[in-house]
Formats: structure tokens, C-alpha cells, sequence
């Protein structure tokens, strides 16, 4: 309870009281009310007996060879595809039944429906449908896993236990910082701590990681390295590569007003260094810096970025047309301050980025030295010789290092090192 209060006092903060209760209300009535709403409870029964010839349809199946239930809060169809939904989408090609867990705010889904081949969206709000695909679950003699995120803020310890002691192995995925700051609260969750500790203490858990420093960080808190692998971010190349012809009203208009446009999409929180974009945005006032995505924080409006004129703030963009702006975007960065949590970033917008393309400026990130493609600034002098030079830089070798990065971390290639321990598991 302490933890939803934490979060609501932050969220009232950066979206004003009205806002936020808006928001608690549907909150409250997608994860409370509906889980004693009779209606539901009665279609349930109503329906159970197919639901439960649905389910053992899809776990009889013969195009699987192992079983991923993936729990969280993160949902399906959002604005954001991200990592959860890439990588199911690819694994579920690769002969494993996904079953992904939606979130209430923003799937349509009852309770198990149909995505695609070996890939399911489930929804757990009924507890009696949630103990009917369980014990059908468990019953089943193929490999099974427990897969969940460290930034997963809903699942408890206890729900752990249950999947482990009834034949479950668990994947964990290792991909951010443990902060609070991610939470949206003042003190880390309880029980994103103690599931986090049960994966120290437990060897046999598998653990993927996305950055080079949970890697270490796990492996020395381990003290073995048996069961982890490193697996960075990736991308969608045909998202990003395959662009429509569209012209974006705001983008046009933009460019007809500037002669280069600096780009940034993603979330706008307080790892985002403002004052480094604004003291560049004063330098430059011919360009134009177009910033896209969610407000996490309120260090957006706190900065008051936007009274500068030739910074463009777009607001939320989705996913499924993200690259139709991205692609009028000269130079596409990612100017982080350095901290806790960009020290262990693996940005997936970096790849993006190589797909469409662009020449790319990030801030001194770790993970980005790992890509040729990537030019680092270090200092403020460093920001500004890319800048100027950007047109000179981006030869025909550089677009080639470009398609080459982007290739090597595809989330094809990436579902592909995680299958691996599967097999090295099995």
C-alpha cells in the first residue's frame, strides 16, 4: 500500500490532482471492481466448459516444444512494443507457446485469446480461470518457464513459489537498474526486492541480461556466471527500415521552417539531461530539436524546455508510426545524464536508430560504446564538433556500419541467444 501511495503522490505531481484520479479510477476498476464484478464471474461459468476445451486445444498442440508464461503488467497492445512483445513474437515462430499476460487497462481480452501461432494473450482477472489454466499447466510434461521482468511491480515472491514448486523453471530478465525512480516511488517495491534476492539465491534460475553492468552485477552477487547470458536490445528491421511515404503534417512543417532537425524519441524523465538540450538548442537556434514521447516524470515541466523556440516538443508518437517521424530526423541522439540507471542502459532506440539509418550522438553511455555507429560526446565540445560536421561524417562507410549494427542486433538475433538457454537448460 505504502508503494501505491508513493506512486500516486509522484503521478499527481507530474499530471495535476484531477489527472491522476482519472487515471486511479480506471486503474482501480481494471485490477479491483472487476475482480468481484459478478457479471464476468458468471460468464465464466457460463463459458467454462469451452474455455477448458479451448485450453487443452492449445496445450496439445504438436508446434511447441516448450511452455513461456509471461507475467506482467506491461500489456500487449500499447503504445510502446517493446522488448516484452518482440521478443514473445519472434520465440512464439521458434516452437515456443507464449503466454502472455495482458493488462486490463488496455487489452480486450476475457480470458485467453488468440494472437497468433504459439502465441496466446491471457488475462488472469478471474481467479478461478487463472487456477483452471494453471492446473492444466502443470499437467503438461513439456519444458516450463516462468518468465519475468526485474521491473516487474505486480507479481509477489509467493506467486513465485507456486509455479516453482509445481514444476516451473524461472526466467528472469535482468534489464534495468533496481530503482525506484523507475517505480514511479520513493522506496523500490517489496516484492520487486524480494524476487530479485530469490534470483541471487538461486542458481538455477536462468537470468538474461540486457547490459554489460547487470551482467557483472549479477554474476558477482552470484558469484557464478552458470545460468546468466547478456543479451542486449534490438530492433525490428522491418519496422524500421520499410518506410511508408507518408508526410507528417508536423514534420513538414518543421522542416520547411529549419534547415536540420535533431531528434529524440522515447520516455522524457529525469535521466534526460535538459540543460545539456537547452544550452545546445540557445547555440543552434537554427536547427530544430524534436523531442517525442511520455512525460515518466515531472523533470519535463519542471526544465520548462519548451519555452525555448526551437525545441518541439510532439508529444506521445505509436510504435506503429514512430518511423514515419523518425525518418525526417538529421541526427538522432540520445543525450542522457550519467547515473545509476543510464550506466546500465542498453537503449533500444539506439538500434532504431541504426535501421533508419541516421547519424547517431549519444551521451557518454557504456553500452553505446559498444557500437561503431554510435559517436559518443563526452564533453559539451564533443556535442558540438558532431553537430557541425554531421554531413561530412555521414559517408557511405558510415551508413554501411550503420546496416551492419542494426543487422547484428535484430530481435531475431536476439530471441535466438535466448533460446540458447533453453537448450543448454533442457
Amino acid at each position: 500500500m505504502k508503494d501505491k501511495i508513493s506512486k500516486f503522490i509522484n503521478v499527481t505531481k507530474r499530471d495535476g490532482l484531477l489527472k491522476t484520479i482519472k487515471k486511479s479510477i480506471t486503474y482501480i476498476n481494471a485490477n479491483y471492481i472487476n475482480k468481484i464484478n459478478i457479471r464476468k464471474k458468471i460468464k465464466y461459468y457460463q463459458e467454462k466448459d469451452n474455455i477448458a476445451k479451448y485450453i487443452d486445444e492449445v496445450l496439445s498442440s504438436k508446434k511447441y516444444d516448450l511452455i513461456l508464461v509471461w507475467r506482467g503488467s506491461f500489456g500487449w497492445n500499447v503504445p510502446l512494443f517493446q522488448r516484452p512483445q518482440q521478443i514473445a513474437n519472434i520465440l512464439s515462430d521458434k516452437r515456443c507457446l507464449i503466454l502472455y499476460e495482458v493488462t486490463r487497462m488496455t487489452d480486450k481480452v476475457d480470458f485467453i485469446k488468440k494472437e497468433k501461432n504459439n502465441l496466446y494473450l491471457v488475462n488472469y482477472e478471474i481467479n478461478n480461470f487463472e487456477k483452471l489454466l494453471f492446473e492444466k499447466l502443470i499437467n503438461i510434461s513439456k519444458p516450463k518457464y516462468l518468465q519475468l521482468y526485474s521491473t516487474c511491480w505486480d507479481v509477489k515472491k509467493g506467486e513465485v513459489d507456486l509455479y516453482v514448486n509445481n514444476g516451473f523453471r524461472m526466467l528472469y530478465e535482468y534489464i534495468d537498474d533496481l530503482n525506484p525512480v523507475l517505480a514511479g516511488t520513493d522506496k523500490l517495491p517489496k516484492n520487486v526486492e524480494d524476487i530479485h534476492n530469490y534470483v541471487i539465491n538461486n542458481k538455477d534460475v536462468l537470468v538474461i541480461t540486457s547490459a554489460d553492468q547487470l551482467y557483472k552485477d549479477m554474476v558477482s552477487k552470484r558469484k557464478s556466471r552458470k545460468n546468466i547470458i547478456l543479451s542486449s536490445n534490438g530492433v525490428d528491421l522491418k519496422h524500421f527500415t520499410n518506410l511508408s511515404k507518408d508526410k507528417i503534417d508536423i514534420m513538414e512543417k518543421i522542416k520547411k521552417e529549419y534547415k536540420t532537425i535533431i531528434g529524440y524519441y522515447g520516455a522524457l524523465a529525469s535521466w534526460f539531461d535538459y540543460d545539456l538540450v537547452k544550452k545546445i538548442a540557445k547555440d543552434y537556434p537554427g536547427i530544430a530539436f524534436v523531442l517525442i514521447g511520455i512525460k515518466y516524470d515531472t523533470s519535463f515541466d519542471l526544465s520548462e524546455i519548451e519555452k525555448i523556440p526551437n525545441i518541439k516538443y510532439l508529444g506521445a508518437v505509436n510504435y506503429k508510426i514512430l518511423p514515419d517521424y523518425a525518418k525526417y530526423f538529421d541526427i538522432a541522439w540520445i543525450p542522457f545524464v550519467i547515473n545509476e540507471i543510464t550506466l546500465a542502459t542498453n537503449p533500444i532506440k539506439v538500434f532504431e536508430y541504426m535501421a533508419l539509418e541516421k547519424f547517431i550522438i549519444t551521451s557518454d553511455l557504456p553500452e553505446c560504446h559498444k557500437y561503431k555507429s554510435v559517436n559518443i560526446a563526452k564533453k559539451y565540445q564533443d556535442y558540438q564538433y558532431l553537430i557541425d560536421n554531421y554531413q561530412k561524417l555521414l559517408t557511405a562507410d558510415y551508413i554501411k556500419q550503420l546496416k551492419k549494427d542494426a543487422h547484428d542486433n535484430s530481435w531475431e538475433y536476439k530471441a535466438e541467444e535466448i533460446k540458447k538457454i533453453f537448450k543448454l537448460n533442457s
